[in-house]
């Protein structure tokens, strides 16, 4: 039966949505599921599926919509809102895991070439994987957290310049090297400049004719994607580095996020193809000696990565419950890593051997990894004593001044409600230092009576620079757990005498933090909805003479 009958599609599309629901069942990200349904319909299995020309577009069209996604979604902000933790913790994991990861290959006796390859594959971690499970756990706003998705934003700028050398070079005939550096750098100065125009002169004015109708909007935003992935293609670079600028050149209008919404769905769509096309693809002719080889590589992917963040982050004077948090979500491969080893494949430089070898450790560090994030507070705790070790007897110093001591409440968090909390209290005429772990925010925050500085309640050491003795309340308005408890922890630690006010999103979660502690609950969602009742009570209370 050939791949393009319909029978065929719709049989393994249900096959990958019983995988899915088993993956989901199990917690386990889609990406094993639908690379296992590859496998179990691929040449190695029941044999239904081979490499062929549907299944490839199709492919294709799914990673020029995830680049062209993670380039409209590229919020250099974040990595500066986040501080140069970003940037050394990306940079420096990318480093140690490429140089340690080639020289494990080297001793394994894999070959240079196929060896650079697997190590800077296992530099990567999963940005959609990642973002997933800290939202699930509601920990994307927590400084491990945000500091993750910095550096994952960092390893996503870092891999796309790889495809662009990798692409720019691998694909070289000519024998005078300067002569086609100079051709590359003007064909790649050329497609940023060209790009710049179009950001200039035309998206802003085609992308509000366009809007117009939300249909034509998103076949607007693949049309784009997909046509300046293949002009970058027919210049030589991959179309994947065109599709990563598409999105870049809309990451900055006001129709970001309408589009990303809309195509998140089509591209895990279609990134289906692209699990399912790698698996049919996987060589297992050498499977013994390759899953040694791959649990070799996958150790080094669960421990190595996530040790160096944390021993970068303890050198930054970052807890090392922070750095810990933070450094679990690089213990896996990401599907760019799989994405780079397709790349290689088509360029000659690898065989199917070493895509096969960098899918499994992809398969194996995923699999664990998804474990280790969702029970990682659990893992911190047994891992403690052992841990502390290496925590940094400072604090780490904030650029900030140093804060009047003369305060009445020190509140933790500016945002939204920790805002409102603070014109409140200056209102009321109490004095407010505010500690917030966005610089962004601290350094635009201007209210009178109210002291902004720089810091994190998950920091046990910052408290060492507050003045405690003076402040007779200390308020948590970040309604997370975890960061809570930790400050609790912290302020029992300095023996503070005052009253501690934690705030929560559930009623459950305020006994949870009466029980460690706290002298008060701040429940803002019940406040709001009584609030509310009274107001609408008001409203559809019936009027006298009515």
């Amino acid at each position: 039966m050939e791949l393009h009958d319909f029978p065929l599609i719709a049989a393994v599309l249900a096959v990958a949505a019983v995988a899915g629901l088993v993956a989901t069942r199990l917690r386990q990200p889609l990406i094993v599921a639908f690379i296992g349904v590859g496998i179990l319909v691929g040449p190695a299995g029941t044999g239904w599926m081979t490499a062929q020309d549907t299944v490839e577009i199709l492919a294709r069209l799914g990673i020029a919509v995830l680049l062209f996604l993670v380039g409209l979604r590229l919020d250099l902000h974040l990595i500066r809102t986040t501080g140069p933790v970003a940037l050394a913790t990306g940079l420096g994991q990318v480093l140690f895991t490429s140089v340690m990861g080639f020289l494990i290959a080297i001793a394994l006796g894999v070959d240079t070439v196929p060896a650079l390859y697997i190590a800077v594959a296992l530099t990567f971690s999963s940005t959609i994987i990642i973002v997933k499970l800290l939202s699930d756990k509601r920990e994307l706003e927590q400084l491990h957290g945000r500091i993750a998705v910095g550096f994952l934003i960092v390893q996503d700028i870092v891999v796309v310049l790889v495809m662009i050398v990798l692409t720019a070079f691998g694909q070289r005939t000519g024998d005078d090297v300067v002569l086609d550096v100079a051709g590359v750098l003007a064909k790649g100065i050329g497609l940023l400049v060209g790009i710049g125009l179009l950001m200039r002169f035309v998206l802003p004015w085609l992308l509000h004719q366009v809007a117009r109708s939300q249909e034509l909007l998103v076949l607007f935003g693949v049309a784009y994607a997909v046509s300046v992935a293949a002009f970058s293609d027919w210049l030589g670079f991959s179309s994947e580095v065109g599709a990563f600028l598409a999105g870049v050149s809309l990451a900055s209008t006001s129709y970001r996020d309408a589009l990303g919404a809309r195509l998140t769905s089509l591209r895990d769509f279609l990134l289906l193809f692209f699990f399912l096309e790698l698996g049919t693809a996987l060589d297992f002719t050498d499977a013994t000696e390759q899953l040694g080889t791959a649990l070799v590589f996958s150790l080094f992917v669960l421990v190595g990565n996530p040790l160096i963040v944390v021993l970068i982050m303890v050198v930054m004077r970052y807890p090392v419950r922070v750095g810990f948090l933070a450094g679990l979500t690089v213990a896996q491969i990401s599907e760019f890593s799989l994405i780079l080893a397709a790349l290689g494949l088509s360029l000659g430089h690898i065989t199917n051997a070493t895509v096969s070898l960098i899918t499994v450790v992809g398969l194996i560090t995923i699999g664990c990894s998804t474990y280790l994030i969702l029970y990682s507070h659990q893992i911190f705790r047994r891992l403690e004593p052992w841990l502390s070790r290496l925590e940094r007897t400072g604090s780490r110093k904030a650029e900030q001044p140093e804060p009047d001591a003369e305060v009445d409440v020190i509140l933790y968090g500016l945002g939204r409600f920790g805002g409102q909390l603070a014109e409140r209290l200056t209102e009321a005429g109490h004095r407010v230092l505010a500690v917030d772990f966005d610089p962004h925010r601290v350094s635009t925050y201007d209210r009178p009576g109210v002291t902004a500085v720089f810091g994190s309640a998950e920091d046990v050491h910052f408290l060492e620079t507050l003045p405690l003795g003076h402040a007779r309340c200390v308020v948590s308005t970040l309604p997370l757990a975890e960061a809570s408890k930790a400050l609790v922890h912290g302020l029992r630690h300095h023996q503070y005498g005052g009253k501690i006010a934690l705030t929560a999103r559930t009623h459950r979660a305020g006994e949870e933090l009466r029980s460690v502690g706290a002298d008060l609950v701040l429940e803002p969602y019940t406040l709001a909805a009584s609030a509310s009742l009274h107001a609408l009570d008001d409203v559809l209370r019936p009027r006298d003479g009515s």
